[in-house]
């Protein structure tokens, strides 16, 4: 069809009348134009490279470490940002330096951070936890698989070409046993696990000496308890409480342990997973790896298209990080898209394919009642969880309750047998801040509560899932309500979003709600990538994702007063009051990008030590101008101090030497011989 626009055309508006419209003038395309899409083959291609060709990588002037702890079994990674000295003074020739002190940071990265790691994505990473799993003695390896789906796949050799080749065979819970982090915690034992944590929680700031760098603004944590120093024992409490989950999966040996809590640092998840549409298991690898470099502390594989079962298997056995799935999806594929057909046989066996596969945690949206589907009828944009419009098409085709409801107590068994977590899905959160903190999504919420309850009779963690899109005034009224209906379980948001208005741009509108629900209290923030609402993203809308949202965190972690939380920030402040370019982009969540927007108007090496920037140049540069002023105010004091001896020379009578006052046995040999007999 031709794209011309006829002129004078009309559009009929009543069966008599019509209305005659002008030529439309096109709008002006201001945008920088895009390079070509790559063709599926070339992004396929591009991810198999990567992969091929995967070694460890270090940020720029950044050493991987490791704090040992109790064991030599548990070796905490962490990433140390070296710092190049303070000029201070001297000479040009021989100039005086001070050191700064190196600045450990968190790190999600595993061994693809570590420079001398071996990696072959074809065999998977090493088995960390498998020695821990193994000495409890309560585990025992699965006679025949549980999954119906699991065998099936195993037997189509059709599937070969796509296998994971290396896949261990799963374990789960001896008969009569629990093998939940929770259930250790509250028995009163504190696993490796637990002791991992508190090292990594406390980030190392142990290793920091300085002043500057320990100074830190009181925070305000609404009721959040922040000791100065993690211990396995806090860990211990918190998780017993209820008040934090160790999503540790025991077929999931691979992930280094961490901790989701609103008393802990505030964590960051990236979705990834593939389509029906778009994307393969070479490029959600690449995603995944990609997603741990940039800080991602879980990832949730959501793929809803074909070979489901085989990507979550490469996943799993490349992923140092916790995995979380929604198996309604995966579920929901193997009817092929009809949600009547849904039932709970087949969720079951889906549930137990995932859990021996090693998948840390499940999204399941067992609060969408039938009863709550109709408050959602006169919404805006009525229900835009995919899982909550799953069940309720469920629901309302069969007229029955939500089965993930009334077969919740059977999801709990089965998740205490592998350790596997709940995060209680949020199948009504509002889709528009229009539909904000309406009845439907605090009737859901109120309904979790009821269910964490149970999961914690089994044993079971369980974290709870928010909105959404909430306008900035209604955020807090969400976390004081999760606190009180869901009993302190850990609160996990998506956002919130705070403004409808910004496709292209939803990470930094979500960026600015989850900062505030972060330190109003959320244990963990879903992140939102630049094509939400848009598309499905690549490599590089992970990447602007997981800024926003480590940005978001930690935002969220100074203004709680976490300890340690703002070192970085003063080495930062620091480095770039003394003009020590290079330290200001290593110590930058972004280096690459830092540096290169410096390079694009000071590329020369010169730019890298000049006291300015392409901003003010070198006559208005505010701190160039401060530093001029320090320096002419410690010479006035100086001048000052010569001043004042001057004075006090001329006071003197301008002596070149004067007489000092004579000591006490001076004077006594000096006294008549009729003083001292008396």
């Amino acid at each position: 069809m031709s794209n011309a626009i006829n002129k004078n055309r009309t559009i009929s508006t009543t069966q008599n009348s019509a209305i005659s419209t002008p030529d439309i003038i096109p709008a002006t395309d201001l945008s920088p134009k895009a390079p070509p899409a790559r063709t599926r083959k070339a992004q396929r291609d591009a991810a198999q490279e990567f992969i091929n060709s995967i070694q460890g990588v270090a940020f720029p002037n950044s050493r991987r470490i490791y704090l040992e702890g109790s064991r030599k079994d548990i070796q905490v990674p962490m990433r140390e940002i070296q710092l190049s000295p303070t000029l201070i003074g001297g000479t040009k020739e021989h100039p005086q330096f001070e050191e700064n002190e190196s600045v450990p940071v968190y790190d999600t990265s595993g061994p693809y951070g570590d420079l001398e790691s071996t990696l072959d994505v074809q065999v998977g990473l090493q088995k960390l936890r498998q020695t821990w799993i193994d000495e409890r003695n309560d585990t025992e390896s699965v006679s025949a698989l549980s999954s119906d789906f699991t065998q099936q796949r195993l037997a189509d050799a059709g599937l070969d070409h796509l296998r994971f080749h290396h896949r261990p065979h799963p374990r789960k819970a001896k008969q009569g046993q629990c093998v939940t982090q929770l259930h250790y915690a509250r028995q009163g034992i504190i696993t490796p696990e637990m002791e991992f944590i508190a090292l990594r929680e406390n980030m190392g700031r142990e290793r920091i000496r300085g002043e500057v760098l320990l100074q830190q603004h009181p925070g305000q944590n609404f009721g959040a308890n922040l000791p100065e120093n993690i211990t396995p024992e806090f860990v211990r409490q918190e998780v017993a409480a209820g008040r934090a989950i160790i999503p540790a999966n025991i077929n999931h040996p691979e992930s280094e342990p961490m901790i989701i809590g609103r008393n802990f640092l505030v964590k960051v998840n990236a979705n990834i997973g593939n389509s029906s549409v778009t994307s393969s298991i070479e490029e959600e690898v690449e995603k995944l790896i990609w997603s741990t470099r940039w800080g991602a502390d879980t990832v949730m594989d959501l793929s809803t298209g074909r070979y489901i079962h085989e990507t979550r298997e490469w996943i799993l056995r490349n992923s140092p990080v916790p995995i979380g799935t929604v198996p309604i999806y995966q579920a929901l594929e193997k009817v092929n898209g009809v949600a009547e057909n849904l039932t709970w046989e087949m969720f079951r066996d889906t549930l137990l394919e995932q859990a021996e596969q090693g998948v840390d945690y499940f999204t399941i949206h067992a609060g969408v009642l039938l009863r709550y589907v109709p408050m959602t009828a006169k919404r805006l944009t009525g229900i835009v969880s995919r899982g909550g419009s799953i069940m309720a098409k469920w629901c309302l085709s069969h007229h029955q309750e939500n089965f993930l409801y009334t077969h919740f107590r059977e999801i709990c068994e089965i998740c205490a047998a592998y350790d596997v977590s709940l995060s209680l899905g949020d199948g009504l959160r509002p889709g528009s801040i229009q539909d904000a903190n309406d009845e439907a999504q605090f009737s859901e919420l109120h309904t979790l509560g009821e269910l964490t309850k149970i999961a914690w009779e089994y044993d079971v963690q369980v974290m709870i899932e928010g909105p959404g899109h909430i306008p900035m005034q209604l955020i807090r009224r969400n976390m004081t309500e999760e606190l009180e209906h869901c009993h302190e379980a850990p609160f996990y948001t998506l956002g919130p979003l705070t403004t409808d208005i910004a496709p292209g741009y939803d990470h930094f509108t979500s960026g600015i709600g989850a900062a505030m629900i972060g330190w109003f209290g959320c244990a963990m923030l879903c992140y939102v990538t630049p094509k939400e609402h848009l598309g499905l993203p690549n490599k590089e809308d992970v990447k602007q994702g997981l800024i926003t949202y480590k940005i978001a965190a930690h935002a969220a972690d100074l203004a709680k007063g976490h300890p340690g939380a703002q070192i970085r920030d003063n080495a930062m402040s620091k480095a770039r009051f003394e003009f020590r370019w290079e330290d200001q982009f290593n110590l930058a969540l972004d280096p690459e990008t830092a540096r290169s927007y410096h390079d694009e108007s000071l590329p020369q090496e010169s730019g890298k030590v000049a006291h300015f920037c392409s901003m003010c140049g070198p006559k208005f540069c505010s701190m160039k101008i401060t530093q001029d002023v320090r320096d002419y105010a410690a010479k006035l004091e100086k001048e000052a101090g010569m001043e004042h001896m001057s004075e006090e020379f001329r006071a003197r009578g301008s002596e070149l030497y004067h007489r000092v006052e004579k000591s006490t046995a001076e004077v006594s040999h000096a006294r008549p011989n009729h003083e001292k007999s008396a």
